[in-house]
């Protein structure tokens, strides 16, 4: 029996506002796909092509990065005005003087919250904007891109370009709209002063390991629980993508493309959205203690001043021109230190580029929609073969009668499943015509056609959620006397009801607490309770045990009646009740007719029937 997992009640917390809706990330998701459909596919104008409609957010979170940054050009000027009043002024004008330059320091560093919080939002919003519209756009891409493309590259790749190439590509943002122009500034004016002045060496530094050490513990629980937040948000929408990618076929076999989209979009939205609280909370821990530290640098400053004007130490102009040239050269390491992270940013906008720059996608536009399908299809010397291999089908001429149940047979590498992918339209023949009711597949629309069919694979597949969710897998308001039916004719429902749970059952990943005959029958029901006129079953015992099989032949009835059907079988005595039986050999239809006709004509099909 299968096992139960058990689950636990979860408290839901109450829901947040939302800093960017799904809508305005549905917005850029075109948008990105065709910044990298451009002929310039050079990588760092790919990544300003995406940036491009956020300039105005972007000159206006480096106006506030200047603000923000003024205390630090500003404190080598103030020093030396301190300096130089206690060494060279006297009378009642030197208090004054002092408090005077103490007052603008002081209100350039508590400016330094505001400006930095605001540099910190409309960067941000601009970086996790494209962030979710970029995973958003790879997720539109994906499907729509061709099964072949989903076969050649591994989902494990897929998930790497959207979560951690993207994530890269974010630190790249930072480095050249945010440190490189914050490097620039202070070079500039460093090295203005430096040229000018002839600087001369100088050794000042200040250390506040304790005041450090309080202002993080401060803050390091708040940074913790968004990290959290974060961490968890990006594991549940990485599970989200490898479920959404495993499931291609069934989602793009039965129409539910925009159903996806719309789902991943929201959990990569609310991704994003965390990582913005994230961002917010580290904002306000880094300016703050930034303050505190300079504070207690000043502090330090006036003390060493006091002690100059008393005679104690030397006075003089050198320690503004070693600040200016301890940050030459501190923002001449920074940048040294920015190409490595440049570097690989790079590399993950070529990356992306595989997905997103991929034009082996599936056009509809334009085509015949399809309201209704009898059934009908008819292959007309048919042409097929995948890249750089051996054409597997030559000519295949082919009529299947509406509502006729038509088994395919043949040894492996015959072409078997690429006829049934010619019938779903994962891929079109390259030579001839493919007949629905009379259109040729080429010029239908196929999202439209594909509602109207069902498949039954031969390895089923079932997505972690529980057993009601994957039977009624794109359909809305299903009621439960729908379910109890489609359990019944899928020779379900003595099993369900040994389930603790019922329907209401956990599946795990796979749906690997379930034996093999009984995923096999889930996707039986999955395809019952979608009433579809067409059903196409690849391969659907193959993997069996008799007395599953049986069970699974039995719920097969059950689905076909009255329906087309194609069915594809190596295990030949599971298609006796098929109307007809076509044998494929050497890429054409050598045999057709019924079981019985077939034996009866000592054949290919008879000498295969024999063998096994």
């Amino acid at each position: 029996m299968a096992k139960v997992i058990n689950e636990q009640k979860k408290h839901t917390p109450a829901p947040r506002a939302q800093v960017f809706t799904d809508e305005e990330v549905i917005g850029l998701e075109q948008s990105f796909i065709d910044s990298y459909l451009s002929s310039d596919t050079r990588p760092i104008h790919i990544l300003f092509r995406i940036y491009r409609r956020f300039w105005r957010e972007l000159l206006i979170s480096m106006f506030f990065y200047f603000l923000k940054t003024s205390p630090v050009l500003a404190l080598p000027i103030v020093t030396s005005n301190i300096i130089n009043v206690v060494a060279y002024e006297t009378g009642d004008m030197v208090v004054p003087h002092l408090l005077m330059n103490i007052g603008v320091m002081v209100l350039l560093l508590l400016l330094n919250i505001p400006t930095h919080m605001l540099y910190v939002r409309y960067h941000s919003m601009v970086v996790r904007r494209v962030e979710a519209g970029l995973r958003g756009a790879m997720v539109r891409k994906l499907q729509q891109l061709s099964i072949t493309f989903h076969k050649e590259m591994q989902s494990g790749r897929i998930q790497s370009k959207l979560m951690r190439d993207v994530e890269t590509v974010q630190s790249l943002s930072d480095q050249i709209f945010s440190n490189i122009p914050g490097v620039l500034i202070n070079m500039i004016t460093a090295l203005t002063v430096v040229i000018t002045t002839q600087p001369t060496m100088f050794v000042f530094f200040m250390l506040c390991i304790p005041t450090a050490v309080a202002t993080v513990r401060l803050f390091r629980n708040g940074i913790s629980r968004r990290n959290s937040e974060y961490r968890q948000n990006m594991e549940t929408a990485s599970a989200g993508l490898m479920d959404m990618v495993e499931m291609t076929q069934i989602t793009r076999a039965h129409a539910l493309e925009n159903r996806e989209i719309k789902k991943m979009t929201a959990r990569l939205n609310e991704v994003a959205n965390t990582g913005f609280r994230l961002d917010m909370v580290q904002a306000l821990f880094g300016s703050c203690s930034w303050v505190v530290f300079n504070i207690f640098q000043l502090v330090c400053l006036v003390f060493s001043s006091y002690m100059a004007w008393q005679g104690a130490i030397q006075v003089g102009d050198i320690s503004l021109y070693q600040s200016y040239f301890s940050s030459l050269t501190g923002q001449v390491s920074a940048l040294i230190g920015m190409l490595p992270i440049i570097t690989k940013g790079l590399e993950s906008v070529r990356s992306i580029g595989e997905i997103l720059g991929n034009t082996d996608i599936e056009d509809n536009t334009g085509k015949a929609k399809m309201t209704s399908l009898r059934g009908e299809y008819e292959f007309r010397g048919v042409h097929f073969h995948y890249e750089d291999d051996q054409p597997l089908l030559r000519g295949l001429d082919l009529h299947v009668r509406e509502g006729e149940t038509i088994a395919i047979v043949g040894e492996s590498g015959s072409g078997k499943s690429t006829i049934l992918n010619l019938v779903i339209g994962f891929n079109l023949a390259q030579e001839g015509q493919v007949l629905i009711d009379g259109q040729d597949i080429k010029e239908i629309d196929l999202h439209s056609y594909r509602k109207h069919i069902a498949i039954v694979p031969q390895n089923s597949v079932l997505f972690t959620g529980t057993i009601r969710e994957n039977i009624t897998y794109g359909i809305k308001n299903v009621t439960d006397e729908l379910i109890a039916r489609a359990l019944e004719a899928a020779r379900l429902t003595s099993f369900i009801s040994t389930l603790p749970r019922g329907v209401d059952t956990m599946l795990e990943e796979h749906g690997a607490n379930l034996s093999g005959g009984q995923r096999q029958r889930l996707s039986i029901a999955r395809a019952i309770i979608r009433d579809p006129d067409v059903i196409i079953l690849d391969e659907a015992t193959s993997a069996l045990d008799s007395i599953s099989e049986k069970e699974i032949q039995h719920a097969i009835n059950n689905l076909t009646k009255n329906r087309t059907t194609f069915i594809v079988a190596h295990r030949l005595s599971t298609i006796r009740d098929a109307d007809r039986i076509a044998v494929i050999k050497g890429g054409v239809c050598v045999e057709i007719g019924s079981y019985e006709e077939l034996m009866a004509a000592r054949g290919e099909f008879y000498h295969m029937q024999t063998a096994q």
